[in-house]
């Protein structure tokens, strides 16, 4: 019980930490009218758009509570089951039966909302202050946009660890604390999706128009689709970022607690252990007391990025890393003490668990493999690549080299680069995997997910704060600041870039560890210990899982092509018919609105196919073909889509790197041949790395834990 009340505290801690940073971001100064005018309509455009996809997504959210009231927590349950878990769990907790799944799911969904829309409020109003910050210096700016990003980080590990460890509590049943990570992943994937769909037309259609047809500089006031483009970086970037986050988070929390009872039930069964596999212990609770160590330790490590008032680049990109390596080092001090205090034979059948302080290791297997993905990705989208000795490797400025010789040079050339960037991630998710399973099992490779995600206060604030650079800069151009203020913005942008870049990476390796800890519980459930590939149930639904992830992203990408289309028509009428428009007339400004209307209708109305199929295609499965090819189905999916999310991510991102690459001056600068070459490539990756690629996290763990939850049907 004691580990529980230090999860309690600490996520206690990281909402009032989240409070504290948000008053100190709204309290720095906003700006001039002018600043604050754009600032304003970038606000009041994020919220709107919230506002209706939530609205939205209140009506699918009530569809599957009710869902789950009647197939799950009324149907499925028979006594065989309810024996079973009581006699497993002990005394206390509210009884099995019940709509506690569906209730689970709601609470879920609420939480996963809840942090994207924290996380944005503070976005839309840093904005403004980074701008204002900017304008005193480098380092100022850095740490507004850093400020808020902190809140992002804190109110996301605040409410999933609060959220997780308060159900546990009161249900002490793994199956339905797995309706808290469905409702947190069904939120998040609308909200990827939806947000990436909106960010991404309104961005490709800015640059299209603004940048290759019109001449415009980025984010120039006579573009209509400027403000568009500012409002989904904070709807896409920002909110469907935190709830992203949130889901991954909550997910490997979920999946270790499932693997710990599911390990002890069958040591239960099989006459291996004696007595009651009691709530709070010491192999369930761990993953909890993990994440509350790691909350700590990313507080620790937010408050020890620090920067010299006129630090370079690579002094601010030091700063962040120095947070990020402190918090990983915190958080294994921290499970190494817990685990010298903690005894696990008593919870384990023989066998599984040499020594108890192999868990530790776990940990530090998985921040390791964390940070490997996560500097792999630095490496293939930053200026500077890396060196292997004497050997120096810059895809990014070979990308923005072979722009000299024209778009297509460009296109292949960010297509082999997201290619080969797979390698490095993929041996190392490989090798954790091998060795999180030789020190405690597939217990082991959910706890090494929730030692990756452990200092995601830190490592999001990273991530999120880029986006507020990003339309730092954007609010300068269009508010006229000195040229000086967009140029520091721009370097907080490529920065932010770079960072972002690693927490995709991050969220990547997350989501694979994750959704196999989910598989390997939604085997232990079923009663699978091997999946024969030369069955036909079997190979079928491996298949069909490794179709999803393409299917998915050609959705996603159609429908921002799509909604592309419509916003770049909508900037040359717009441009062709309001007289001194182009020319930028006093007084003449473009139809904002318009813009925003259209990338609103048109990620509202794509994200609901991609999100059914996500859920629908596990439980068709697993109905018409059985556990057996559901687990093929899970299996191929992560495959697949691990490779897809790697390659699309580092592509795009990569791409982006080096538009901003040419545009710092190299190769012709802006204007050149190169540059639109570039431009062509930023716009292709945008999709990438924006909205299809980050999706295919969450479509990984949503169809895993739906299968967790909707298994006992097909078995």
């Amino acid at each position: 019980m004691s580990s529980m009340i230090v999860a309690f505290i600490a996520g206690g801690l990281a909402l009032i930490a989240a409070g504290g940073f948000a008053r100190w971001v709204v309290s720095k100064p906003s700006g001039t009218d002018a600043v604050r005018e754009i600032g304003d309509l970038i606000q009041e455009g994020a919220i709107a758009f919230l506002r209706r996809e939530y609205l939205y997504l209140s009506a699918f959210v009530g569809a599957v509570f009710i869902l789950l009231v009647l197939f799950i927590d009324l149907n499925v349950l028979n006594n065989t089951r309810i024996d079973t878990l009581q006699s497993l769990r002990g005394e206390g907790g509210i009884d099995v039966e019940g709509p506690w799944t569906a209730i689970s799911y709601l609470a879920g969904a609420i939480g996963s909302g809840l942090a994207g829309w924290i996380g944005m409020s503070i976005a839309v109003r840093a904005n403004t202050r980074t701008a204002t910050a900017a304008q005193s210096g480098l380092n100022p700016a850095l740490r507004v946009a850093f400020g808020s990003g902190t809140v992002m980080g804190m109110t996301v590990v605040g409410l999933g660890l609060l959220g997780v460890t308060l159900l546990w509590l009161v249900f002490r049943d793994p199956n339905i604390i797995a309706g808290f990570g469905f409702g947190a992943s069904s939120i998040a994937l609308f909200a990827r999706v939806g947000g990436g769909i909106y960010t991404k037309a309104a961005d490709v259609g800015a640059d299209l128009v603004g940048k290759v047809e019109a001449g415009l500089p980025e984010d120039d006031p006579r573009n209509p689709a400027v403000i568009a483009d500012n409002v989904g970086d904070n709807v896409g970037d920002v909110a469907g970022m935190g709830a992203d986050l949130f889901e991954s988070y909550v997910g490997s929390i979920i999946a270790t607690i499932a693997l710990a009872f599911s390990i002890g039930a069958a040591a239960f069964v099989s006459g291996q252990r004696s007595g009651n596999l009691s709530h709070d212990s010491d192999l369930v609770v761990l993953p909890i007391l993990v994440a509350g160590i790691g909350i700590g330790a990313a507080l620790i490590g937010a408050m020890l990025v620090r920067t010299p008032p006129q630090a370079t680049m690579g002094r601010l990109l030091w700063a962040l890393r120095i947070g990020i390596f402190s918090a990983g080092g915190l958080v294994l001090i921290g499970t190494a003490t817990a685990v010298s205090l903690m005894d696990f034979s008593d919870n384990l059948p023989a066998g599984v668990l040499e020594r108890d302080y192999d868990l530790f290791w776990v940990v530090v297997v998985g921040l390791v493999v964390g940070q490997v993905i996560g500097t792999s990705t630095e490496w293939f989208t930053s200026y500077e690549g890396f060196r292997l000795g004497r050997i120096h490797i810059n895809p990014v400025g070979w990308i923005a080299k072979q722009s000299e010789t024209g778009h297509p040079s460009t296109i292949i050339a960010g297509l082999a680069v997201g290619f080969y960037s797979t390698l490095i991630p993929t041996v190392s998710v490989v090798i954790g995997v091998w060795a999180a399973n030789e020190l405690a099992g597939l217990y082991g490779v959910g706890l090494a997910a929730v030692g990756m995600l452990a200092t995601l206060g830190v490592t999001l604030a990273t991530d999120a704060y880029g986006p507020v650079a990003d339309n730092a800069g954007g609010i300068a151009e269009q508010a006229h600041l000195d040229p000086e203020v967009r140029e520091r913005t721009d370097a907080l942008d490529a920065l932010g870039n770079t960072t972002a870049a690693t927490g995709k990476g991050f969220a990547i390796g997350s989501a694979v560890l994750t959704s196999l800890a989910l598989m390997a519980a939604y085997g232990q459930m079923a009663g699978i210990t091997t999946l024969n590939l030369l069955t036909a149930e079997v190979l079928i639904g491996a298949l069909i899982g490794a179709l999803l992830p393409f299917l998915f992203s050609g959705l996603t990408m159609q429908a921002v092509g799509t909604a592309a289309g419509y916003m770049i028509e909508e900037v040359r009428r717009q441009f062709r018919e309001i007289p001194g428009l182009r020319e930028g007339a006093e007084g003449v400004k473009p139809d904002a609105a318009r813009a925003v209307a259209i990338s609103t209708n048109g990620a509202l109305k794509a994200m609901v196919l991609p999100g059914l199929i996500a859920i629908a295609a596990p439980i068709i499965v697993g109905a018409i073909l059985g556990a057996a090819a559901l687990g093929g189905l899970l299996a191929g999916s992560i495959v697949t889509g691990f490779l897809l999310a790697i390659f699309m991510a580092n592509a795009g991102g990569a791409w982006d790197n080096a538009k901003k690459y040419i545009e710092l001056g190299h190769h012709g600068g802006k204007g050149s041949d190169a540059h639109a070459a570039a431009v062509t490539g930023d716009t292709v990756g945008d999709p990438f790395k924006d909205t299809s690629g980050p999706a295919i996290n969450i479509l990984l763990k949503l169809m895993a834990i739906v299968s967790l939850i909707f298994g006992p049907l097909f078995v």
